[in-house]
């Protein structure tokens, strides 16, 4: 068995290898011609600085088209492998010699269980440290990015405020930052004071922000500004470029989630974090459940209808996909009168894992 086994596993990495490139080539190519008059804005660098801004772009934004596209990938693998096999009628050959089909598919099914792991080690530890990249847009160049900060939350619950955050010198020019405490036994924060200064620079990009001409001005205006150096903070000048928008809490680790959850932020930024908590765990089971609910289907033994096997199995992948995004755009949103990120993360998971259950115990062997 050890020969199946090998050749299997061989013939599906084929696929997943090119599935990969196929699939994260079309999503690189199709997004270049749509953003390449973007690209082209700084066409006064030269055209090798420009070339040069593409490639890092697009080797950096390939973490997250793989996080997008990894149960696809392994589907399309799939098929690529057990249609190879199918039309050379070598799945006939191997139920004669006694091995059943369930047998046969083992290995895509280990393989398929590491890959995931792959998929998972892509989301925690590899977007996580080039999130501040992630963000930039295309009409960006990197090092050069400017961006405006409003209201971050900090651990000390301090709001950070300024029009312009440059990335190069990781200056905050004009900062604002509100101080605040919380109330005991209430989620509510008091404001106790202000920060103001000319520039603030996160030097070696630790949180000790180095305020030029900054001044602590209390809440009670009897009291004059006192000169203040520095503010210690979590957030770092790394992190501004994500924590600026909700969107970017996407790029986050399942553990920077969870500190940023229990800071403080914003009661209506909450279900989106707890969403994002919830499908941490979820998506790598609904692409696992999403090849196992197709692989019944693909492993027929008639190279005739081997096409409309295929199609069954994609058609079944875009219905995990339609519903996997629409428990997406539900997990934030009131239904029912309750926001519940929690059943609509596992939601996915509750209707296809039965699903595949059923397939694979009704599957001629």
């Amino acid at each position: 068995m050890k020969i199946l086994d090998r050749y299997v596993a061989k013939n599906f990495l084929i696929g997943y290898a090119i599935a990969f490139c196929v699939l994260i080539g079309l999503r690189v190519i199709i997004d270049l011609f749509v953003n390449l008059d973007e690209f082209t804005e700084h066409a006064g660098l030269g055209s090798v600085a420009v070339i040069k801004n593409i490639l890092s772009f697009y080797v950096l934004h390939s973490t997250l088209y793989f996080r997008d596209f990894a149960g696809m990938i392994t589907v399309v693998a799939a098929a690529f492998s057990l249609a190879k096999m199918v039309r050379s009628n070598e799945l006939v050959a191997v139920m004669a010699s006694g091995v059943s089909l369930k047998r046969v598919i083992a290995p895509i099914v280990i393989l398929a269980l590491l890959l995931t792991g792959l998929f998972v080690i892509d989301q925690e530890l590899l977007i996580p440290p080039l999130a501040d990249k992630l963000v930039r847009g295309q009409d960006a160049i990197r090092g050069e990015e400017t961006y405006d900060v409003w209201f971050i939350a900090d651990a000390n619950g301090s709001l950070i405020c300024s029009q312009r955050f440059y990335v190069k010198t990781s200056t905050l020019y004009n900062p604002t930052i509100i101080i605040r405490s919380k109330i005991p036994k209430s989620p509510i924060w008091r404001v106790i004071g202000r920060i103001s200064a000319k520039e603030a620079v996160d030097i070696h990009n630790t949180g000790r922000w180095v305020l030029i001409n900054g001044r602590y001005t209390e809440k009670d205006s009897t009291k004059p500004p006192q000169p203040i150096a520095s503010y210690a903070s979590d957030i770092t000048a790394k992190d501004i470029p994500v924590r600026r928008k909700s969107r970017h809490k996407t790029l986050l680790s399942s553990r920077q989630l969870a500190v940023l959850a229990s800071q403080g932020t914003k009661i209506k930024d909450l279900p989106q974090l707890y969403s994002q908590k919830h499908f941490r765990v979820t998506e790598p089971i609904i692409n696992f459940v999403m090849l196992m609910v197709c692989l019944p289907i693909l492993v027929c033994r008639d190279p005739k209808s081997m096409k409309s096997s295929v199609m069954i199995s994609f058609v079944m992948v875009g219905v995990c996909f339609a519903t996997t995004f629409i428990c997406k755009m539900l997990a934030t949103e009131v239904v029912f009168d309750r926001i519940m990120p929690e059943l609509w993360a596992w939601l996915p998971v509750f209707i296809f894992l039965p699903i595949a259950f059923i397939e694979l115990d009704s599957m001629k062997t």
